[in-house]
This record gives C-alpha cells, structure tokens and sequence, in this order.
C-alpha cells in the first residue's frame, strides 16, 4: 500500500470533517475555523473558532482542539497527535501547538495576513524552539478558502 496516497486519504477526511466543525463557527457568527485532534486514527479534540461566544480572544478552534484532547486524554502534552484545521494558524496557536508537543500539523487555506507557520511567520520551524513536528499546508485549501471568502464577502 503507497503510504503517501494513505496519508492524503486521511488528511482529506480528517479536513473534511474540520470544515464542518467551521461550519459550525460560521453559524454561530464566528470566523468559520474549524480543527480536529487526532491520535491513533481517533478523534480525540475537536473544536471551532468562539472568540466572540466564549468572551476568550484565545478560543481559536485549534486552542478549543487541543485543550479538548488535552482532557480526553489527562495530558498537557499530545505527542503522536495531527491537529486538523481549516485555516493556517496564527503565531499564538502555532506556539500552543509546539508547547503541546503535537507530532504533525495539516491545514487548508493559508492565511497571507497572520499565518504563524509559513505565509507570514515561520514558528513552527524556528531551530531556536525544541521541539519540532511535521507540517502540510494547502489540504482541501479551494475548499476551506471558500468557506472564509463567502464569510467575509457576505459581512461586507
């Protein structure tokens, strides 16, 4: 079996089932972030964006995730987990998610104006951070794109 095209399946599906956790978001009038913790094959954090119903500038979806699977599983640190989310994380998720040790990050839509991992900002392979994780950008991107563009076109 081609390990590459086993990887892409379940990123796809995994990304999928963020982008209905984003969906959510937007329902709730909130940015539609979604993000999904997985461990094992099993979900085991999910949340999406509540900055504004949560009063918390920190209740990013990917925040909401990890702390989610950080109850789930009675540790402050998520090592062999891949974090789902829709849209590139900022620097203050992208220093969660080091701190919580998690194995491998995989995001949809880049973000050109605060992306913390690639687009604006490089935390997540800053050589000066200690721990180190596998990331893939661009997943479903068209997709999880949309979802924000039309957001945002219809609040104008």
């Amino acid at each position: 079996m081609n390990t590459e095209v086993s990887t892409l399946n379940d990123d796809e599906r995994w990304m999928r089932h963020a982008l209905t956790l984003a969906l959510r978001a937007q329902d709730e009038g909130e940015v539609p972030v979604g993000a999904v913790l997985v461990q094992d094959g099993v979900i085991v954090g999910e949340g999406w964006n509540r900055p504004i119903g949560n009063h918390d500038p920190s209740a990013h979806a990917e925040m909401l995730a990890m702390r989610a699977a950080a109850q789930a599983i009675s540790n402050y640190r998520l090592p062999g987990s891949t974090l789902y989310v829709t849209l590139e994380p900022c620097v203050m998720c992208a220093g969660a998610i080091i701190h919580a040790r998690v194995s491998r990050l995989v995001y949809g839509a880049h973000d050109p104006k605060a992306g913390g991992v690639h687009s604006v900002y490089d935390v997540i392979s800053n050589p000066r951070l200690n721990h180190r994780l596998e990331w893939t950008g661009g997943v479903l991107e068209p997709e999880c794109a949309t979802v924000l563009r039309d957001f945002f076109r219809a609040r104008r």
